[in-house]
């Protein structure tokens, strides 16, 4: 199929890989930040198998970055996230959530460390961009926000470090889980990190010059080939079971950190003042009314992901929904994350999913439900 048959119009931009994703076997494409993102390559299931056996790569440009820079980005930096970074040093990456006022949370985002006063925030689906800049206006701060000209890649799979050093050399190998390094691949200026969102060993490819797009999928996709490198699209299925956050689906503007159980990203005892920590203050102390749970839902396998929150019931009450389900084919089981009240958050418990199909009995499960450690991820 040609690239121009894929359209929305000109509103909805297209990374500088989209060409080359389409020649190499994109069938659908779903809009996240505003761009096209690939989610179809044939068949979700093969994906699953191509990258938990070998690797894919798949085009994440949508994950937009926002540059911040200025004497005072360490300072604002701090103030836009609950987690401490005081000790986060350069070159290192980190896993943090974004809060308003009011505790929710606005995005889950990967911060990048490039120098002391230069760091990317790699965004989930919402503008943060503007919400920074926002936010700097009445700051007092000494701060330049921008969205710079980077485009990732996911180099995603148990065969991913053996691509790396084909294409980067043996010292590639020394870069450690969640730290980043700025690399040069025939020409093409890149940022390289240990990240990504699959639960697998993975890098990200960070390009800093998008007319050279197309030339980098082509490199990677030849040295690959020998691998079982294979184009792909993120998967749904691996990152359910690694319980990793779909912002929007698994979480929201109204979702506090404490709800999901990420209270190892909210520290209250910092010195540093961030947005939103008399409100999760509040929110400790007072406790939560609804957790994230993982579920087994007991029926015939799921066709693809939901694309609707289903309704939880227990004793003809509604207790919950479930946010992301889908099939797991290694595990041979329908899998969900699902909010529920706190009454019925508990391992073991039997609820009701009413799914498109009809009403199914559901089990409280222990998430993720598969490889709790991330040692597949951080070996």
């Amino acid at each position: 199929m040609h690239a121009d048959a894929f359209g929305f119009g000109t509103q909805i931009r297209k990374s500088p890989y989209f060409e080359a994703t389409v020649r190499w076997g994109a069938k659908a494409f779903s809009v996240y930040n505003h761009m096209y993102i690939p989610r179809d390559f044939g068949d979700p299931e093969q994906n699953f198998w191509n990258l938990v056996n070998d690797a894919i790569l798949c085009d994440v440009a949508v994950e937009r970055q926002v540059e911040i820079t200025g004497p005072d980005a360490a300072h604002f930096v701090q103030m836009l996230t609950p987690r401490d970074l005081s000790k986060m040093a350069v070159g290192q990456c980190k896993y943090i959530l974004i809060t308003n006022a009011e505790g929710g949370i606005l995005n889950d985002p990967i911060l990048l460390r490039l120098a002391e006063n230069h760091f990317w925030i790699s965004l989930a689906d919402s503008d943060i961009l503007l919400w920074a800049q926002g936010v700097a206006v009445h700051s007092g701060m000494d701060v330049t926000i921008t969205e710079p000209d980077v485009s990732p890649l996911q180099l995603q799979g148990p065969k991913s470090g053996q691509i790396m050093q084909a294409l980067f050399g043996e010292e590639i190998m020394d870069l450690r889980y969640y730290w980043l390094r700025e690399v040069d691949l025939d020409g093409i200026p890149l940022i390289v990190s240990r990240t990504g969102w699959s639960s697998e060993l993975g890098y990200e490819l960070y390009l800093r010059d998008g007319t050279q797009g197309d030339a980098l999928w082509e490199r990677i996709m030849a040295t690959g080939m020998a691998y079982g490198l294979k184009p792909g699209h993120t998967s749904s299925i691996r990152r359910i079971e690694g319980g990793m956050l779909s912002y929007h689906a698994d979480a929201d503007i109204h979702t506090n950190p404490y709800e999901l159980g990420l209270d190892r990203l909210v520290d209250l005892d910092m010195e540093a003042d961030f947005i939103g920590k008399q409100a999760l203050r509040r929110i400790r102390d007072a406790g939560v009314s609804r957790r994230q749970v993982g579920l087994i839902i007991d029926c015939d396998p799921f066709k693809g992901p939901n694309t609707s929150f289903w309704p939880i019931n227990r004793d003809g009450e509604t207790v919950g929904k479930v946010t992301s389900a889908v099939y797991s084919p290694r595990l041979e089981r329908n899998i969900a994350l699902a909010m529920v009240s706190v009454d019925v958050a508990h391992l073991g418990l039997e609820l009701e999913v009413v799914t498109p199909s009809g009403p199914t009995r559901a089990t409280v499960v222990e998430r993720p439900f598969y490889d709790p450690k991330k040692r597949l991820a951080v070996a």
